[in-house]
């Protein structure tokens, strides 16, 4: 994988990659071969994993995965090495032959197309129900690029019609296609320049640092970690060290509006019939609701203070959040508190999960960084 400059502590959720040895389990066969896909930047080695095609690999299903999606197709599920999947029921999984091999960290689906992006800016795309896929764009890092998002993975997708796409990723990268694809255009979004870090080192042998001296400022480039519309339009971002940004004009500008809490967030969720109703969850077990697109927020108790990595918006209110430690926080409705539980699969493995999905017959896909499995709430 090409190198990426990360900051220490940072880049977390969808980054898991970085954090796990994956571990392979038995997969169907492969389904259809990948089409022709468009030749990549000729600055691009052709050996670089991120246009090369993913290895078909028998136990890919229960390899590193890091979000899913439901279409009338199925279940879609991606993850490291360009691994993709699908499944009818959330038991027989299928891989799917993709033109990367660099980490998918995200799936998006508008109208039954379906996009899925990752590590070295890759997007990849299939408009025939995920038999076929495509490349759409790469990035890998390069030695001749300044930008402070060279070589940035993407960590969320968001498609608001099949034309109209959002990615969002590291180094407040945002990405945004009007052409379900065809083309990728950056995006800048304004923020102020980091305060400098306070000088002065320790007098005498005293090595312990202020309060001050530990404090940390606020980021000019903030990753972003996950994007959602609401039921009015509106659009959310989330991200590290407190980052909430909101659009009300589809996207056109975006304003940085203040939240409650100075650690990461990694996931937002959305209602279709929920007005400006949203719910951000993220670091060490923080959660917070805001029916108002973020002027006000109330902390909603969870319980744990276990990182939170993926989530579902359910009926009337409803939620289910997993994270770390196999944690598993669902909620009936809006007015219900959440109830946590601790998955471990058939091997008895406790896994790191990282994303859930409703099959509709009453269970739940989890992912994670032991595969996929089914999920029965008790």
């Amino acid at each position: 994988m090409s190198p990426i400059r990360l900051r220490s502590t940072r880049l977390a959720g969808a980054l898991l990659v970085a954090l796990t040895l994956p571990i392979f389990a038995q997969s169907p066969p492969a389904g259809p071969a990948a089409p022709a896909t468009p030749a990549a930047d000729p600055a691009i080695a052709k050996d670089d994993p991120a246009v090369l095609p993913a290895e078909i690999e028998p136990r890919a299903s229960r390899s590193l995965l890091l979000d899913i999606v439901q279409t009338t197709s199925g279940l879609f599920a991606v993850g490291e090495r360009g691994n993709a999947l699908t499944s009818s029921d959330g038991k027989t999984w299928t891989q799917l032959n993709l033109p990367t091999r660099s980490a998918l960290t995200a799936i998006a689906t508008a109208d039954g197309e379906l996009w899925a992006a990752g590590h070295d800016g890759v997007i990849v795309h299939s408009s025939d129900g995920g038999q076929t896929w495509n490349r759409q764009r790469v990035a890998p890092w390069s030695a001749d690029s300044k930008e402070v998002t060279n070589g940035a993975p993407i960590l969320d997708l968001l498609f608001t019609s099949a034309k109209d796409g959002y990615a969002v990723g590291a180094y407040s990268l945002m990405l945004v296609t009007h052409d379900a694809g065809a083309t990728w255009t950056p995006k800048k979004v304004a923020f102020a320049a980091a305060p400098a870090a306070k000088a002065g080192a320790p007098k005498g042998d005293d090595w312990t640092m202020s309060s001050d001296q530990l404090a940390l400022g606020d980021e000019a480039d903030p990753h972003f970690n996950a994007i959602a519309r609401t039921a009015s339009g509106a659009m959310v971002i989330v991200g590290e060290r407190g980052t909430f940004l909101r659009s009300t004009d589809a996207g056109e500008t975006w304003a940085k509006a203040k939240f409650p809490y100075q650690g990461s967030m990694f996931g937002v969720l959305s209602w279709p019939d929920g007005g400006d109703h949203i719910l951000a969850f993220g670091l060490r077990g923080n959660v917070y609701e805001s029916n108002d697109l973020g002027n006000t927020w109330s902390k909603v108790e969870t319980g744990g203070k276990t990182s939170l990595l993926g989530g579902q918006a359910l009926a009337n209110g409803g939620a289910i959040l997993v994270g770390a430690n196999g944690t598993v926080l669902t909620r009936k409705d809006g007015s219900s508190p959440f109830v946590a539980s601790t998955f471990s699969n058939q091997a008895g493995d406790i896994p790191v999960l990282s994303g859930v999905q409703a099959t509709g017959s009453g269970q739940y896909v989890l992912i994670g960084d032991k595969g996929a499995d089914l999920y029965l709430p008790k």
